[in-house]
């Protein structure tokens, strides 16, 4: 199922067992066709999609418009032509019908996001650089077979354990 408004485009990937349909996976995206609506849930979900039988319920006919729209823009025919590759059905379905899609069409994202503090003093950058990772021991025995001098015989008991 997916929907688009003239904000976002949301599409959900379902599975019918029986009569009744399951949400395998959500997907939203901020655009305004329709069409792309669908070549976004096809690109999206191309390697579940790819050999069975897809089908589209959407809430506007404009598509089927398109699909069989004789002179196009380029950018139509590229989509129509990834559309080609599936086997596709286009189903009407209204927008009360198609209420999760529906929404996800809607949702809109905060276009002014919290600014990132890139900025850190030269102190900081040297301080961190100075850390030496937990995980540097474990690597140097497993690599070159050393110990660390320092390690009590305890200590470096553990780190072989730990390495294996």
């Amino acid at each position: 199922m997916f929907d688009a408004s003239n904000h976002a485009i949301g599409v959900v990937l379902g599975q019918n067992i029986g009569k009744d349909p399951h949400v395998i996976y959500y997907a939203s995206r901020m655009l305004e066709k329709e069409l792309l609506a669908v070549v976004f849930a096809l690109e999206k979900f191309r390697h579940c999609l790819l050999g069975t039988k897809v089908v589209v319920y959407s809430d506007h006919a404009v598509l089927k418009y398109l699909l069989s729209k004789k002179e196009a823009k380029p950018r139509l025919i590229r989509w129509i032509l990834l559309l080609q590759e599936f086997d596709l059905t286009i189903k009407d379905r209204k927008g009360a019908k198609n209420l999760v899609a529906d929404h996800l069409s809607r949702l809109v994202t905060n276009d002014d996001p919290c600014p990132l503090n890139d900025e850190f003093l030269d102190e900081h950058l040297h301080a961190a650089r100075g850390i030496t990772p937990w995980y540097a021991d474990i690597v140097n025995f497993s690599v070159i077979g050393t110990l660390p001098r320092d390690f009590s015989r305890a200590r470096k008991d553990q780190l072989k354990s730990d390495a294996k």
